[in-house]
């Protein structure tokens, strides 16, 4: 069964800390059900993300909570998984 959408060889920065790498990232239902290598995989709606980065999950890039950056682990909020 194909997945709604797949972002192929797309370069992932997952936000962890980790080194970005290329990988493929399959969804379903408006959720990641898969990232890696998914050459046998199939999407309704396929997108080639070569030379593009895919940050996946929720980025807030607009914010007025500068001040919560000084307090003891006052950004989990937006590093952590909902």
């Amino acid at each position: 069964m194909p997945y709604d959408l797949l972002i192929r060889r797309a370069t992932l920065i997952s936000g962890d800390g980790s080194d970005r790498f290329e990988a493929d990232i399959a969804v379903t239902t408006g959720r990641i059900a898969a990232i890696g290598r998914l050459e046998d995989a199939q999407g309704i709606e396929e997108i080639d993300a070569k030379g593009k980065v895919v940050a996946p999950g929720f980025i807030d890039v607009h914010t007025h909570d500068d001040g919560a950056l000084l307090a003891p682990r006052g950004m989990d909020p937006k590093i952590s998984r909902a």
